[in-house]
């Protein structure tokens, strides 16, 4: 919508307000007070400028016990990207980028976090099922999640094209039904017929489904934490918004999205899926 890209420019218009989102992506997942600290600048003027970038979805937060934490989102940046710098030489241009990055000895230290939120016309219980209901999961994600969703249960990821090839396994963590739910997220290890069922890496990273009711509506806050790398970060930050925009088509309208929007960046998820297919 124009007025939400109006917002995201005027977000972007303010240097300092950019000099957040680079502190935030140097280190995801700050306080106030860290923020504040790093800027020189008193609370109640950096509380102005956040919420200047949450209106503009360019930020998310995330309550932990009483803790307010501060979250990048990239995908409206990402959006901008690709309505104007996608026309042009994009192949040129990130060569070009990675050269710069190189040289200026730019590196994102520690293991990258993504958030994304989206508000659903719905119930906190429909949108658990829809998390935890293997046929549900099925249609508007392309894979049954399956397990009896008991802390400490394994948890599979199933292709529903029949092949029985789950491309992602894990162990819940946290379930608590209409509220929250906490899982490792990773691919399984390579595994042969001699050798034992796959198990999840040694250092998976985790999922946390946030679910807080609000009147007629549901926020459903997705945070994928320690990440493998960059590239796991651009993947899950193309991958969490179509899986969320199908799940919200379905509760809202009682259907899918005419398209699986995930087929917009079908290079993208054929090399995740081609990574299981000799297992």
């Amino acid at each position: 919508m124009p007025e939400d890209t109006d917002r995201v420019f005027k977000a972007l218009a303010d240097p300092t307000r950019r000099t957040v989102l680079d502190r935030l992506h140097q280190r995801n997942g700050q306080t106030l007070t860290e923020l504040c600290e790093q800027l020189g600048m008193a609370r109640q003027s950096a509380t102005q400028h956040l919420g200047v970038l949450e209106a503009a979805s360019l930020i998310s937060t995330v309550w932990r016990g009483r803790t307010k934490l501060h979250y990048l989102n990239p995908v409206p940046i990402y959006d901008i990207g690709e309505r104007w710098i996608s026309k042009f030489e994009r192949p040129r241009l990130s060569a070009l980028t990675t050269i710069k990055q190189r040289a200026e000895g730019q590196a994102m230290t520690g293991k990258p976090t993504f958030v994304y939120v989206t508000y659903i016309e719905s119930t906190p219980d429909k949108v658990w099922r829809a998390l935890t209901d293997a046929d549900l999961t099925g249609a508007y994600w392309g894979h049954r999640n399956i397990s009896d969703w008991q802390p400490g249960s394994a948890w599979e990821h199933v292709r529903t094209d029949g092949s029985g090839i789950a491309d992602v396994i894990g162990t819940v963590i946290e379930a608590v039904p209409g509220k929250r739910l906490v899982l490792t997220f990773d691919a399984p290890a390579t595994a042969s017929a001699e050798e034992p069922p796959a198990e999840p890496a040694d250092d998976p990273s985790v999922v946390t489904f946030d679910i807080t009711p609000y009147h007629d509506i549901v926020r459903l806050t997705v945070t994928h934490e320690n990440l493998a790398g960059q590239d796991a970060y651009e993947a899950v930050s193309v991958g969490w918004p179509a899986v969320c925009a199908n799940l919200k088509s379905l509760l809202e309208t009682g259907h899918t999205l005419p398209q699986p929007p995930w087929d917009m960046h079908a290079d993208l998820r054929d090399a995740q899926l081609a990574r299981n297919d000799a297992r």
